[in-house]
């Protein structure tokens, strides 16, 4: 993450010092285009690109770990104890999910949300029973 930010802000400081460039020779050349301005121009727009390709790394260096977080928020629940349910030993917890269950959940949820927002899902979702399992797919979800 360091290399991130480090390299982000790099890019940055050179963007800068490049539009500062651009001033000083518009500047010195009295505003008229000239040889210098137009190699200030060219190289501000060069650092223009590099700053925004430092800045889409980075923003996909953070969408990648609100990803995984968000994958170990998703074991940490599947796989966390339930204290306080009648008939349970609550020191026991739940046992361990497997990854490919989880995987298949996960999945299921995706496709759910990606019906929601295409709103293909939404008279099929809206007239479902509660009481049904989550997905008939999962024989865990039915067994209560």
């Amino acid at each position: 993450m360091d290399s991130i930010v480090d390299s982000l802000n790099s890019a940055y400081q050179e963007y800068v010092a490049s539009a500062a460039n651009v001033l000083e020779a518009k500047e010195a050349s009295g505003g008229q285009k000239t040889v210098a301005t137009d190699a200030a121009l060219e190289n501000f727009k060069q650092k223009w690109e590099l700053f925004r390709v430092a800045c889409d790394q980075a923003e996909e260096f953070v969408e990648s770990v609100k990803q995984r977080i968000g994958s170990e928020c998703l074991v940490d629940e599947a796989t966390g104890s339930m204290a306080g349910k009648p008939g349970q030993n609550s020191s026991a917890g739940l046992p361990p999910i497997s990854a490919v269950r989880l995987e298949q959940m996960s999945k299921a949820v995706r496709w759910l949300v990606i019906e929601l927002q295409h709103g293909s899902g939404t008279s099929g979702a809206a007239h479902s029973h509660a009481s049904a399992p989550f997905d008939a797919r999962f024989s865990e979800d039915s067994a209560q």
